[in-house]
């Protein structure tokens, strides 16, 4: 989603964990494309707290703090406040907390942005490219969408395998995908052959967001909220957390062709029997690709 001014209010998300858990909610909360995820010591500044630093040219006595603070930004509230559900409802969020949400001052996010990020690269011939930056030479594919103004910029692993499965296989005609937060996968489908191509999310934003990446992508594609979805398709990507895919088995299933394929992530590698359990009754699920502890799953339809 494109900013309108160069200052925009930031929602911080605050949530406390032990130190197992620590890269776990991180790399979740990059899934739910917050802008930025920070850690610190729960127990900063009281008797209880733990220096990190070793001794000179020793390693740090551990990797962690016992109990972290998680902050995570997010461009709007609702983000942040879907955010603290969809953790609470992961099996890995039992022996942490979420202690809230609040609007942090204004801050020149545009400007902060465009210092820290560069292309990222999907393939050697496809890029997700910041309006600011040109396409890398040898880019025969590109997406511009700008970090940090979007639900979903290309940069986390879930993302990406997603991205590189569609850069790399044929397509079908038609394409959905579900939880499109800012279409980067349905611009994908659309630049990579398939012809008619639906994006749904739940948030009215993402839907908006999704237009206008699109647009500015010169891409053609319908978006609007899961209703929107009608009949059935030869893709069907979802690109979310395992509660929610876990729940939308039916439904999902329910919107692919016969013979045609459902592509999910936004899965870690210990939950891929769950979610072959969850749908076992509609499609064998195959892992079809890993990345930093994350995974891709397909199947296809009989």
């Amino acid at each position: 989603m494109n900013s309108t001014s160069a200052e925009a209010s930031l929602y911080e998300l605050r949530l406390v964990c032990p130190q197992s858990q620590v890269e776990t909610l991180s790399d979740a909360l990059q899934a739910l494309d917050a802008l930025s995820v920070s850690v610190e010591d729960a127990d900063a500044d009281t008797k209880a707290e733990q220096a990190l630093f070793g001794e000179p040219g020793m390693p740090a006595p551990r990797g962690g703090w016992e109990r972290s603070v998680v902050l995570a930004l997010f461009s709007e509230q609702s983000l942040a406040l879907e955010a603290g559900r969809l953790l609470q409802a992961q099996d890995f969020f039992e022996s942490c907390s979420l202690q809230g949400v609040t609007e942090i001052a204004d801050q020149d996010w545009v400007r902060l942005t465009q210092a820290q990020f560069a292309p990222v690269e999907i393939t050697p011939s496809f890029w997700i490219v910041p309006s600011w930056h040109q396409p890398p030479t040898g880019a025969s594919h590109s997406i511009v969408l700008d970090p940090g103004l979007a639900f979903g910029t290309g940069t986390h692993p879930t993302t990406r395998m997603c991205l590189r499965w569609i850069a790399r296989n044929p397509l079908p005609a038609t394409v959905l995908d579900y939880g499109c937060g800012s279409g980067i996968l349905a611009i994908a489908a659309a630049k990579f052959g398939a012809s008619a191509v639906c994006a749904v999310d739940i948030d009215t934003a993402a839907v908006q967001a999704t237009l206008d990446n699109a647009n500015n992508n010169s891409v053609t594609l319908t978006a609007g909220l899961p209703d929107a979805a009608t009949g059935r398709y030869g893709l069907v990507v979802a690109n979310i957390l395992s509660s929610p895919l876990k729940v939308l088995a039916p439904l999902l299933c329910s919107l692919t062709h016969s013979g045609g394929r459902l592509l999910l992530s936004g899965i870690l590698e210990r939950q891929a029997e769950d979610l072959q359990a969850a749908y076992a009754q509609f499609c064998q699920l195959q892992v079809l690709d890993t990345q930093e502890g994350w995974i891709l799953m397909s199947a296809t339809l009989d």
